[in-house]
């Protein structure tokens, strides 16, 4: 079985990506600067805008909203390629309690409908605990 983290790789983060770059040329922005605020080449963010890649997430409007922001205080300097990661790690739990993963996680892997590993909003304990 593949764990929730695989379900990010290949399917959120591209997704994320490719609405932000798509939002990014939206404000004007050429592909090759694109690809240099996303850390990505210019044929990636071209496949992303394309459709090609990243396009199977459907945002809800919450989400939208805080990559469009986001894309905003990209283009005007105001974040630091540091300040991207946590961006990220917050779009990415913000779907995660919306059983966005946990959907794709049962249509991708074919697991059981009963799974609730994925931490969407019915699963309020962690298996794991982390330690001090």
């Amino acid at each position: 079985m593949k764990p929730p983290c695989e379900i990010v790789v290949w399917y959120v983060i591209p997704s994320i990506r490719s609405k932000l770059a798509k939002e990014l040329l939206n404000l004007g922005m050429k592909q090759k600067d694109i690809s240099q605020l996303l850390d990505i080449t210019q044929p990636a963010v071209s496949q992303y805008i394309s459709d090609k890649r990243g396009h199977e997430i459907d945002f809800d409007p919450q989400v939208e909203q805080y990559i469009k922001d986001m894309a905003i205080e990209m283009k005007n300097g105001d974040l630091q390629p540091i300040d991207l990661i946590p961006k990220f790690c917050h779009i990415c739990k913000t779907i995660k309690t919306q059983e966005v993963l946990c959907q794709l996680h049962r249509e991708k892997v074919n697991i059981p409908t009963f799974c609730n590993v994925c931490m969407g909003s019915q699963s309020n304990s962690s298996i794991f605990e982390l330690h001090d």
